[in-house]
């Protein structure tokens, strides 16, 4: 697996992992989620993973639908969610992780 994305998620502080593929179009509707989201929580790491490219991430973590959400504290995912998602509920539910 991949050290440098072990090393990111195993943060004290949230990481949310936005799993995607160019190819998906729901997936391109993530981006201004997480800028809004990121606008507003300073804290929040945001980390994004192609799953063309990163295969063996995505299967690490089960990710079988796009665009797939998943909050890691400290290693360990503590929330997953798959497709779309409105900012404010992410906002909410991130703050509730920290």
């Amino acid at each position: 697996m991949n050290q440098r994305f072990l090393h990111i998620i195993k943060s004290r502080k949230p990481v949310l992992v936005d799993f995607y593929a160019d190819w998906c179009g729901p997936c391109k509707e993530i981006p201004p989620v997480l800028k809004k989201v990121k606008q507003e929580l300073k804290d929040v790491r945001i980390v994004k993973v192609n799953v063309d490219r990163n295969p063996f991430i995505a299967s690490r973590y089960k990710v079988n639908r796009l665009p797939t959400l998943i909050v890691f504290k400290e290693g360990e995912p503590i929330w997953t969610h798959e497709g779309i998602f409105c900012p404010e509920k992410l906002k909410s539910i991130l703050q509730s992780k920290m």
